[in-house]
């Protein structure tokens, strides 16, 4: 990805993203906690505005960081990394409030939807998709719960309360016996190994080949 005379006329901050992009989509990781650093408490408080609630936008902020991190090679910079990844967030956040209105629907890792506009991982199936589709999520499923399975066993119990119990923060904390602080940060730690994990060359792979059976 080569920089053009235009876009060498950008802010210095649009060409330093740019390069951190660039390196992201080459497989370098600290690219990756470079851009999430960044803009994380931005692109929180903004979904945080949406939502009102702060679990859900935790949960929304990661989803919009890997739906974004996934569809990486589609950035141009032309205009601002940052412009690019609000619109991720907001049109991720929207489709969540949407969603949550009239579906039933659970998601731990959505942002590995290329196309749904949502990265962690037991999609329940939506009614309105089509046989293909829920083929799709079969096995996006399938896999995610496998990578579940190779987490320490206290993130593991996070994710199967949270994502496959269904229980709230409070009612995790409750059935753990141990501080609302404590569930939040081991269930946040938790689906941010999940994320690293999907992040190896061998993960994107797999997810790749799904997209496109």
């Amino acid at each position: 990805m080569e920089v053009t005379a235009t876009q060498k006329m950008l802010s210095p901050r649009i060409r330093e993203d740019y390069k951190l992009v660039c390196a992201a989509i080459e497989g370098n990781q600290k690219a990756y906690a470079t851009l999430m650093k960044r803009y994380r408490s931005s692109v929180f408080h903004t979904i945080y505005k949406m939502v009102n609630n702060r679990d859900e936008a935790e949960d929304l902020t990661l989803e919009a960081f890997g739906k974004a991190f996934t569809k990486l090679s589609t950035y141009a910079p032309d205009y601002a990394f940052s412009t690019w990844l609000f619109r991720i967030a907001i049109n991720n956040t929207i489709d969540h409030l949407r969603k949550k209105n009239r579906l039933s629907f659970l998601s731990i890792d959505e942002t590995i939807e290329p196309d749904s506009d949502n990265q962690f991982c037991n999609n329940i199936r939506d009614s309105a998709l089509d046989p293909e589709e829920n083929l799709i999520r079969d096995q996006r499923i399938k896999w995610m719960k496998k990578q579940v399975k190779n987490l320490s066993e206290k993130y593991r119990r996070m994710i199967e309360l949270r994502f496959y119990k269904e229980l709230s923060y409070d009612e995790i904390a409750r059935e753990l016996d141990i501080p609302l602080g404590t569930v939040k940060a081991q269930l946040f730690r938790a689906k941010e190994l999940l994320y690293g994990m999907m992040q190896q060359p061998h993960a994107r792979a797999h997810l790749d080949s799904t997209v496109r059976r």
